[in-house]
């Protein structure tokens, strides 16, 4: 999976991600070493996750992010 970062905020991104993987966030949640609740709040925005949680789950799923600076 590809897509560009810039095109959606923090909490869409991961949310994306969960879902190309056909996971619940409970499931994702476990995979990633966080609570439910965690996951929850990072992907509505309520809390922002940060790069190294990014960069995990990019590669833990396999996912190329491409960030273009403005």
């Amino acid at each position: 999976m590809k897509f560009r970062a810039n095109d959606y905020n923090k909490g869409e991104i991961l949310k994306i991600i969960r879902q190309s993987t056909n996971l619940t966030q409970k499931e994702f949640a476990e995979k990633m070493g966080k609570s439910t609740r965690t996951i929850e709040d990072y992907e509505s925005g309520i809390v922002n996750y940060n790069m190294q949680f990014f960069k995990d789950v990019a590669k833990k799923f396999n996912v190329e992010i491409i960030i273009q600076r403005r």
